[in-house]
């Protein structure tokens, strides 16, 4: 996990100027859905979206007014993770609108300092009752991982391989629990480890989101998006107790929740 020094900082300040007050103590004045609730609306939102019968809830200009003069957090049901890739429009994906969802898009939805500081406003802050890490298919950052992690790989931009190495634990893995695939077979098994390495990446350097779920009040899930279809695969809930049991019995799993 590299560590992004002067900007990371600057942002939990900001984050904390912002809030003003203990990360669990952020109230939101509206009932939220529980976390299957939350999930339950997301998955119904993406079959309207896939059968074409997408009802672009909270787009009109009541809503703008609302949001100008309330609050996010007294609304939005969702934080997602997702990549930055144009072919997944998140709000259209989920038939969601404005106020819905707390959307962090970076390429090849990585969970690092910056996201993960981003997650933890978006579940103690925006209140949201769940965490969504959305994977998708064709992901062009994993296949970039995948290449060279096989020996295949091309010169890179300066900051992209920092921007990309939380994938190759995942390519890794995949390549080691899937023996007989090779070359680009690999990159569907390296795309579902991504985002079960996004989970225990954040399970591991964030505190507040370990006690967050322990406590009842969050879930954290995994999916894929098929870009081709606009489904979502949702990925077995039973991962991400499994990860997190993994992340408490690790000793060097962060401890103190909350900034200096």
């Amino acid at each position: 996990m590299k560590y992004k020094g002067l900007k990371s900082a600057i942002a939990a300040c900001c984050l904390l100027a912002l809030t003003c007050g203990p990360v669990m103590a952020s109230a939101s004045k509206a009932s939220k859905p529980s976390p299957d609730e939350a999930i339950a609306m997301l998955k119904a939102g993406n079959e309207r979206f896939v059968t074409g019968k997408a009802t672009h809830p909270h787009t009109d200009s009541a809503r703008l007014a609302l949001a100008g003069k309330e609050n996010q957090g007294d609304h939005a049901y969702a934080t997602v993770i997702t990549c930055s890739d144009s072919r997944v429009p998140v709000e259209l994906l989920f038939d969601a609108g404005i106020m819905d969802t707390f959307v962090i898009r970076v390429a090849g939805n990585v969970l690092d300092v910056d996201e993960i500081g981003s997650v933890e406003y978006g579940l103690a802050h925006v209140n949201t009752p769940v965490f969504v890490v959305l994977g998708h298919t064709q992901c062009g950052a994993v296949t970039a991982v995948t290449n060279a992690v096989q020996g295949h790989g091309h010169a890179l931009e300066r900051n992209i391989p920092p921007l990309v190495d939380n994938i190759q634990p995942a390519v890794k893995k995949a390549i080691a629990n899937h023996p007989d695939a090779q070359g680009k077979d690999v990159i569907p098994y390296a795309i579902e480890e991504n985002v079960y390495q996004g989970i225990e990446d954040l399970f591991t350097e964030s505190p507040v989101s370990r006690d967050l779920v322990k406590s009842g009040k969050v879930k954290v899930v995994g999916a894929i998006y098929d870009v081709g279809t606009g489904k979502i695969n949702w990925l077995p809930e039973e991962k991400s107790t499994e990860i997190l049991a993994k992340v408490e019995a690790n000793p060097k799993r962060a401890m103190n929740a909350m900034a200096e």
